[in-house]
């Protein structure tokens, strides 16, 4: 709701200087009251041009406007009701009223009407600096001054040695891959958990990946199921070449074991933090445990370059390696010339640019989302058919995305159903990723679930729904996805 302290007006205030008020105030309404501040009416472009059509000089004061019985609402309105009421009256702004019959607040169609998306870019005020620096200098190809800077600031960031900047975070996983020699016939375990672009790299390289479920403490890949996975492979004489943990959600994995097991098979791991820049694990930045580590800045990412991704790594060798094979593996010549295959992978200079000053602001996003999701949390936690996904005690997880569970003994209304009710009152929510086990381009993929006969994954899916979490959701979009929630459910 807006604050209307610069729309109220009193009767002897001339139609002239309630055309300003109306220009400068910005909200297309004024709130006429009286001397005890009780709201007379309200009072718009319209019924001034009314006054003047009828003769009235712009001098005259709004004594001459006809008494009107004004549309309100009280503190009690919620955005939905609020929402119908305009509809019913054909307006869009809102009064709300007082026990007094004060005008304390105002609520706006604009505000309460407008489609609320998933996870929407949040720019501010340093990327544009770092853009018209690209364009002044000139520097609008791919690399520059600003794909230097956005390596070193996120390796500082992060805490690690080594960056590079690239097209996206599916290049960093691939070259991940790529750079430990995964090749036709390998075999890589993976987070089934995910994205597909945590799994097509795999195939990229014609390896097979292995899909390891999650467990239900962090919804992260479950140390039961991947050591499962490992005995099975020692038992077979072929160890994978890899395992690519995931951290879902914004929230890390548990790393500590799950490095001391791949370490104790001598497996490389490449850490999948896309959905995770910013959370931390025992103090230490998600992303930094594996050997490699990939970020996403992808439009939905908690930061974004539009598109663009990172990849890290302690070993400053290979991701030089990562560079030169990202540039299309250009040797070292007075021509061009390869001698193997390369890619068209890096980040261009103004992309860098904007990543910059989003890293600048990226401590705020983090909180942002997470106060998106205490107030979720507030308003629905009382909800029973609501379960929210958990925090693990060992780190901080950004919420990048708010993600619940609804409880069937609780309600019988499926993902499906929420999603499209949600739909209806133009509030943007989707299913959980569903399981890469489950996809059809993976049929036939070995996996391996939390527990035997008990997946977690896939009550996962069936059950899960991710809600708005953008840094920039006002407080009324947040409080009209709750009380649109707590009408469902």
């Amino acid at each position: 709701m807006s604050k209307i302290d610069n729309l109220i007006i009193v009767m002897n205030v001339t139609i002239k200087e309630a055309l300003n008020r109306l220009e400068s105030g910005g909200q297309g309404i004024l709130l006429l009251v009286d001397a005890g501040g009780r709201l007379l009416r309200t009072v718009t472009d319209g019924d001034l041009r009314r006054l003047i059509l009828g003769g009235s000089a712009l001098d005259d004061t709004l004594h001459q406007l006809p008494s009107l019985l004004p549309k309100t609402a009280s503190a009690e309105t919620d955005p939905i009701a609020a929402l119908e009421l305009m509809n019913q009256h054909q307006i869009d702004q809102l009064p709300v009223i007082d026990a007094s019959g004060r005008p304390c607040e105002l609520w706006l169609r604009r505000d309460i009407d407008t489609r609320i998306l998933l996870s929407t870019p949040h720019l501010g005020e340093w990327e544009m600096g770092f853009v018209e620096e690209a364009f002044r200098t000139n520097w609008v190809a791919p690399l520059g001054p600003n794909v230097d800077a956005f390596e070193k600031e996120l390796a500082a960031y992060v805490g690690i040695g080594h960056a590079a900047a690239l097209s996206s975070g599916t290049a960093a996983l691939h070259l991940a891959l790529r750079l430990l020699d995964v090749g036709p016939g390998d075999m890589v375990f993976c987070s089934t958990f995910t994205f597909v672009a945590s799994a097509n790299p795999i195939l990229y390289q014609g390896a097979r990946p292995v899909f390891i479920d999650s467990e239900p403490n962090t919804w992260n890949m479950s140390l039961q199921a991947l050591e499962r996975a490992f005995h099975d492979a020692q038992r077979t004489g072929r160890l994978p070449k890899a395992v690519v943990v995931v951290n879902l959600y914004g929230q890390s994995a548990d790393m500590a074991p799950i490095m001391a097991l791949c370490e104790h098979y001598g497996v490389p791991v490449v850490e999948d933090a896309a959905e995770s820049l910013g959370a931390t694990y025992q103090g230490k930045h998600s992303g930094t445990f594996g050997h490699f580590g990939v970020y996403s800045f992808n439009g939905n990412k908690i930061i974004t370059t539009s598109g663009g991704g990172m990849l890290v790594s302690e070993d400053g060798a290979l991701i030089e390696k990562a560079r030169f094979l990202a540039t299309q593996a250009r040797d070292n010549a007075p021509w061009y010339q390869h001698s193997e295959v390369g890619y068209n992978y890096r980040m261009s200079n103004v992309l860098a640019g904007i990543g910059r000053g989003q890293l600048k602001v990226l401590e705020d996003r983090v909180a942002a989302r997470r106060r998106v999701f205490q107030h979720y949390m507030e308003g629905l936690g009382h909800i029973p058919a609501i379960k929210w996904m958990p925090e693990a005690n060992y780190g901080r997880a950004t919420r990048w995305l708010s993600v619940c569970t609804l409880e069937s003994e609780h309600t019988e209304i499926t993902p499906a159903q929420l999603i499209a009710k949600l739909t209806k009152k133009s509030i943007e929510a989707r299913h959980v990723w569903k399981p890469l086990h489950m996809q059809p381009l993976f049929s036939g993929c070995d996996y391996y679930p939390h527990e035997e006969g008990a997946e977690f994954s896939g009550h996962a899916f069936a059950t899960g729904v991710c809600l708005p979490s953008g840094s920039n959701m006002t407080p009324e979009q947040q409080e009209r996805i709750v009380t649109a929630l707590s009408r469902m459910l």
